[in-house]
C-alpha cells in the first residue's frame, strides 16, 4: 500500500513563495512518476508539474519559470517550489504517484495566494 504525506502549503501574498513537499511510503518502486495537480474551487482538477525517477520534469505552461520541481528518490519525496505567486494559483494542491500505471493520491494541501 502506498501512502502520500504532503506538507507546505498556507497563506502568502502575491508574488511570494512556498515549497510543497509529499513524502512517499509504502511499496515504492524504483521506477516511477510523481508530481502536482492543483484543483481550484469549481473547476477541474488540472496537472502542475511532474517528474519521473530519472529526473525527467514537464510542466504546465502557467507555472514555467515560476514553479520548480525536483525530487529527492532515496527519501521517495517530491518538492514543489513556487515563486512569484499569483491569486489563481490558489487551489488544494495534490501530490501524484504513479508505479507500474496505478495512480495515488496525497490528501491535499491549501495555498492561498492574497492579492
Amino acid at each position: 500500500q502506498v501512502q502520500l504525506v504532503e506538507s507546505g502549503g498556507g497563506l502568502v501574498q502575491a508574488g511570494g513563495s512556498l515549497r510543497l513537499s509529499c513524502a512517499a511510503s509504502g511499496s515504492i518502486f524504483s521506477y516511477n512518476v510523481m508530481g502536482w495537480y492543483r484543483q481550484a474551487p469549481g473547476k477541474q482538477r488540472e496537472l502542475v508539474a511532474s517528474i519521473t525517477s530519472g529526473d525527467s520534469t514537464n510542466y504546465r505552461d502557467f507555472v514555467k519559470g515560476r514553479f520548480t520541481i525536483s525530487r529527492d528518490n532515496a527519501k521517495n519525496t517530491v518538492y514543489l517550489q513556487m515563486n512569484s505567486l499569483k491569486p489563481e494559483d490558489t487551489a488544494v494542491y495534490y501530490c501524484w504517484l504513479v508505479i507500474r500505471g496505478l495512480h495515488h493520491w496525497g490528501q491535499g494541501t491549501q495555498v492561498t495566494v492574497s492579492s
